[in-house]
């Protein structure tokens, strides 16, 4: 390039940052508001920091980050998925076990704050409640739990869609008289040594309370409406010699290469959650082997924990703890589902009362209430509910048409594959965006409504022959449709986000109506 066209590119270079200063402010970047600061939360602010953009602020209710491994605090609590795996590959821990608990995971997660430098865009114990565009000045206007009112030109929601837990509606659960709590909200301040607990419930939760409290406890209840699928997990403490080697950033590289070569390969095609196909057959087997072995001489309880369903047609448990902790003299499986509550007990689906003197709800969550805990409002005036209603969409699980700068970490349609990798993909989703933002001079990015819808519709297609489709679980919304669930891999999944994002958007400028 001679000398006259470095001058043009100087002068380029100085208009688009007058231009960004414009539009923008000050810093010459769109000012980002993050609700959530669990991996979703820091994994956007990591990414934006990398990208050099820090005019961005994580907000969220807890009084310390970590969202799911922050407030699941109840006993037991541990991952399902590999540690070295269930992390970012730009933050390696020295893991102690196959599986990290939640004190482990929860303190990796403020060791990457720290680390990354994002405790000064951190506000903790203030949420955001409302969110409303505003067409002429393309902000979003935004209420805080404080009552405090500021803005933002985009809004990254990672609240993930496991976090407003399920309160049951039995008649009489507000009159129990001993301490009853959400496993999401555990109490720790309760001695549970000599006391009858119930816990309601068998999923995940459940599967790794019940080992780590049959021991304390005088009588354990455990009530189960439905089986659920269980695979033996093989969790356990590292050897001296396996936390060596994942040190080493090449084996450590290596090992993750291997395990999602092996996991992600199942995923490439849908068979595996289709009901009849090999891969399916094959899992089952697995679950039924599992019964069979730890259940020979327990035929009572080998069949009121095989479920009816195909496999996959709920989330599977992952547990080589809970079986054995099912026959233990002081547990008892109670295979109904609650009926009522009363002041000392529980009823069960046959009438029969038990006394107890806790209640714990292992009830799950309020799955397919995305962004629960806050409102927000579209260029048209219509909230994102009132969007949706009732069938939350997004395409790609990230942006809603009408709905500029918005950007949903961990939405519909995208829990499935290895989400913390999922989580990376969405939030360098978001941040091409941004730097789209800035390089071009625009003010609005939106997903053309066509490309939403037949995005939609096309990943419905794929749920019919599923097993989520013939099961009863929490991935379906009111009229039995699967919205929550993503039928591939994670490559697949960061391949259809690298080909279609940018064709998707609608870009503007403040001034411009829209499309």
């Amino acid at each position: 390039m001679d000398g006259r066209g470095l001058c043009r590119a100087a002068g380029d270079l100085r208009m688009r940052r007058k231009r960004a200063v414009d539009l923008f402010g000050p810093e010459g970047t769109p000012r980002v508001a993050i609700v959530g600061a669990g991996f979703g939360g820091i994994s956007a602010g990591v990414a934006l920091r990398k990208a050099g953009i820090e005019s961005f602020t994580i907000y969220d209710h807890a009084e310390r980050v970590g969202g799911t491994w922050w407030y699941n605090q109840y006993p037991g609590a541990e991952v399902d998925v590999e540690s070295y795996v269930y992390s970012f590959p730009f933050k390696r821990k020295d893991w102690t076990r196959t599986h990290a608990r939640q004190p482990e995971l929860h303190a990796y997660l403020e060791e990457t704050v720290e680390e990354f430098g994002l405790l000064p865009h951190l506000r903790l114990k203030t949420g955001i409640v409302r969110a409303v565009w505003n067409e002429a000045e393309h902000l979003y206007r935004l209420t805080l739990s404080t009552g405090e009112v500021t803005t933002c030109h985009v809004l990254i929601c990672a609240t993930g869609f496991l976090n407003v837990p399920r309160i049951p509606d039995w008649p009489g659960l507000d009159t129990f008289h001993g301490p009853c709590f959400h496993t999401a909200r555990w109490e720790h301040e309760h001695d549970l040594r000599g006391k009858t607990v119930a816990i309601v419930g068998t999923g995940s939760s459940a599967s790794q309370i019940v080992p780590e409290i049959a021991d304390e406890v005088g009588k354990l209840y455990v009530f189960q409406r439905d089986p659920g699928w269980v695979a033996p997990k093989g969790d356990r403490e590292y050897t001296p010699e396996e936390r060596a080697r994942l040190r080493n950033p090449i084996h450590h590289f290596i090992a993750r290469v291997r395990w999602f070569w092996n996991t992600e390969k199942r995923l490439w095609d849908a068979g595996t959650y289709r009901p009849g196909s090999p891969a399916n057959q094959m899992a089952e087997q697995v679950a039924r082997d599992y019964i069979a072995r730890e259940f020979a001489d327990r035929p009572d309880l080998a069949e009121v924990v095989t479920p009816d369903y195909p496999f996959w047609g709920k989330r599977p448990v992952f547990s080589s703890t809970f079986y054995p902790a099912l026959k233990r003299p002081n547990v008892e499986l109670v295979p109904r589902a609650v009926e009522s509550v009363t002041t000392k007990g529980v009823v069960d689906a046959d009438g029969v009362e038990r006394p107890v003197d806790v209640l714990v709800l292992a009830t799950g969550f309020e799955a397919t209430n995305y962004l629960g805990e806050i409102e927000v409002v579209s260029r048209q005036g219509r909230s994102l509910k009132e969007y949706w209603s009732g069938e939350p969409r997004a395409f790609l699980g990230i942006t809603v048409p009408t709905f500029p700068n918005l950007f949903i970490l961990y939405g519909p349609g995208t829990n499935g594959g290895e989400i913390a990798s999922n989580l990376r993909f969405q939030s360098a989703y978001a941040r091409r965006a941004i730097q789209r933002m800035v390089r071009q001079g625009v003010t609005s990015i939106e997903v053309k409504r066509t490309w939403a819808d037949m995005y939609h519709a096309w990943l419905q297609s794929k749920m019919d022959d599923t097993a989520w489709a013939v099961s009863e679980n929490y991935f379906a919304n009111e009229a039995g449709k699967i919205v929550t669930q993503w039928p591939y891999s994670a490559i697949d999944y960061q391949v259809l986000i690298r080909l279609l994002g940018r064709a998707s958007e609608i870009a503007r400028r403040r001034g411009s109506a829209p499309a």
